[in-house]
């Protein structure tokens, strides 16, 4: 069973379309989510596009504002601060990476944990180990959504996570422990990582490295979550961290790239803007 996070994410925005459609009577207006992109990295413009376009899709205000790369730390800190007293703003997502000589750490922290919609605010993390109401961080919980789309059963499960970054990697792993799997994390420095990967009843790979994970690293019947987006050396095509071609026979359920884990990544913003609007509101 190959997992279209395209399809289901088509799903869940049609539904928040029909709810966001209800606000403007409701509570005067809809969400509101600003977007900071800093410098003109492809990837990062090709990420920051598909969010507006995928708001507009569910009916939630999108403003982009678009600052220089050589902005500087005080000038982006004062952005964020002006956007936090916005009491129009709900949602304020700063489009990562940032360039070298601004703290990333520092700039997260500066976003009003309430406006928060990647997650990333330290106390939203604090929150999320500490089992507290907080803003999921929009990967793992687009991950946990699509193997419960799929009829996944987790709980009691060997999970394995190859990866350890506080975007995917650890947050995934505590979502999974959550939902009672037995979590293993593995990492570059994990010794005979095939062995481990074996164990894994769901495979939850986010490393960064095209096609990674090769069949020999699978156990028959695995769920294969992929995580990555790389450019396939050979090819040029996008690619996963898993080999999909070698790996999909063995798999019962897997994601594929593009249009697996990606697509959810950005309903499960729109979800996160929609529920600080709500959260503002009570």
């Amino acid at each position: 069973m190959i997992i279209s996070g395209k399809e289901l994410s088509a799903k869940l925005k049609a539904d928040m379309a029909a709810e966001v459609a209800a606000f403007p009577a409701k509570y005067g207006r809809v969400p509101h989510l600003v977007v900071i992109l800093v410098g003109d990295d492809p990837a990062s413009v090709s990420y920051v596009t598909g969010k507006a376009k995928a708001s507009a899709e569910v009916g939630i205000r999108n403003t982009t504002i678009r600052q220089p790369a050589d902005i500087s730390e005080a000038e982006l800190l004062a952005l964020i601060a002006e956007l936090n007293a916005d009491p129009e703003v709900d949602g304020i997502l700063v489009q990562l990476p940032l360039p070298g000589h601004i703290d990333q750490a520092r700039v997260i922290a500066a976003i009003d944990r309430g406006k928060d919609v990647d997650g990333f605010h330290p106390l939203n993390v604090a929150a999320l180990w500490q089992k507290q109401p907080c803003t999921l961080p929009c990967t793992p919980k687009g991950i946990i959504a699509m193997l419960k789309a799929a009829g996944v059963e987790i709980a009691g499960r060997e999970a394995v996570v190859v990866g350890r970054s506080n975007i995917v990697g650890l947050p995934v792993a505590k979502l999974l422990l959550d939902e009672n799997a037995t979590v293993t994390v593995a990492h570059s420095r994990t010794r005979d990582l095939a062995e481990v990967t074996r164990r894994a009843e769901i495979l939850v790979v986010a490393i960064g490295k095209p096609k990674f994970i090769t069949a020999d690293m699978v156990a028959e019947g695995a769920v294969v979550v992929d995580v990555g987006v790389n450019r396939d050396p050979a090819t040029g095509k996008l690619c996963g961290d898993v080999d999909f071609a070698a790996v999909e026979p063995k798999a019962s359920v897997i994601t594929p790239v593009p249009g697996g884990v990606g697509p959810m990544t950005i309903c499960c913003l729109l979800e996160n803007t929609i529920e600080c609007f709500l959260r503002r509101r009570e």
